[in-house]
């Protein structure tokens, strides 16, 4: 035996066995020293866009939107930012814009345009339309008014219709789709009425129209909310029933208007003077607009996009409605604060304005003979 550990067939495994622990153990007594004494640790390097990256944290911070004068100004820039990138990096414009669309965060938008500038800073090109916009920001800013361009929808009275209408729209459709007349040309009419009444009846006004937030009825000369007057309503009814008649609209319509009493005349101003339902109101102003458009249509001179001639006709009246070439805008003068304004004209700056236009869109067709089926 002693024999056999004298032998090469043991020492050569136990020395090299015995040799490979040693090592083994050597190895996790220096990684153990390295991690205590942190010899294995590595200087980390500070990115020379650190200073860059805080500034951009605190300039689109959560304060960032309250410091804004309006929320118009944050899209702006962001859009208008896009847009100069787009002229240098149309691939990262790109990138950033699909994600302004996706997200609608402007200040995330914002940031991502900052971290693109990161490699544009020496770009004297790309740094002077920056410039340039932001000083055109700032020039818009002290220039910026708060209201409306069309100084009548700044007064209160325009603010107690907006609410007021709101109330009627359902049924200010219900009109459109039963005539094909487009709702936002019908409330144009409704629209010049209601700011007149505001206004010549001022005690009213302050009364009940105002504090109740609804649209004026009118009772005496002219009726309803759109003001149709009693031999206009009745010259409505006769051009729907009567085929030969330059404003007659066809079959379909004839029924639109038909009385459900033997006394047309107490029914007629009945229903235009319902202070809760305001439907017939809005029917006789729809089925005038479109007697009208089927009028001039057949004298060679459409008018179907002309909101400002059909709203003037609607107030002067059948008489006054001669088809021509140049049609003038107008009817009555409305004072708004001392400054007149026409019928047809403040008509005209309603259709185009904007305003309503969730409740009251644009149609591809203003007038739509589908209807009344």
């Amino acid at each position: 035996m002693k024999r056999f550990f004298k032998s090469k067939w043991f020492k050569i495994p136990f020395y090299t066995g015995y040799t490979l622990l040693a090592l083994i153990g050597v190895f996790y007594i220096g990684t153990f020293l390295a991690i205590k004494f942190k010899w294995t640790n590595e200087l980390g390097a500070v990115d020379t866009n650190t200073r860059y990256f805080q500034e951009i944290r605190n300039k689109y911070n959560q304060s960032f939107k309250k410091n804004l004068t309006s929320e118009e100004v944050e899209h702006q820039e962001a859009l208008h930012r896009i847009l100069i990138l787009n002229r240098y990096y149309p691939k990262n414009a790109y990138f950033i814009m699909n994600a302004y669309l996706k997200s609608k965060n402007e200040i995330e938008v914002l940031r991502m345009i900052a971290a693109a500038e990161m490699y544009l800073k020496d770009n004297k090109a790309y740094l002077s339309e920056v410039e340039q916009f932001e000083k055109s920001i700032l020039d818009q800013k002290k220039q910026r008014k708060p209201g409306s361009v069309f100084d009548w929808m700044n007064i209160n009275e325009w603010m107690v219709f907006k609410t007021a209408v709101e109330k009627d729209h359902k049924i200010i459709d219900s009109v459109a789709n039963l005539t094909g007349v487009e709702s936002r040309l019908i409330v144009s009419c409704l629209v010049g009425e209601q700011i007149r009444l505001f206004n010549s009846s001022r005690e009213a006004f302050k009364k009940w129209i105002g504090p109740l937030k609804i649209l004026s009825v009118e009772s005496q000369f002219s009726f309803g909310v759109t003001g149709i007057k009693e031999l206009t309503a009745k010259q409505i009814e006769g051009h729907l029933k009567n085929d030969a008649s330059i404003y007659y609209l066809g079959k379909k319509y004839e029924k639109l208007l038909d009385f459900k009493t033997g006394n047309p005349s107490a029914e007629r101003i009945n229903r235009l003077t319902d202070f809760h339902n305001h439907f017939y109101s809005y029917m006789y102003a729809a089925l005038f607009l479109k007697q009208m458009k089927v009028q001039w249509e057949k004298a060679g001179y459409p008018i179907d996009d002309r909101p400002e001639i059909l709203a003037t006709l609607f107030n002067v009246g059948y008489p006054q409605s001669i088809p021509k070439k140049n049609p003038q805008v107008g009817g009555s003068t409305i004072k708004i604060d001392e400054k007149p304004h026409s019928f047809g004209g403040i008509a005209y700056e309603f259709y185009y304005s904007g305003e309503l236009f969730n409740l009251f869109p644009f149609k591809p067709k203003k007038f739509d003979w589908n209807a009344a089926s």
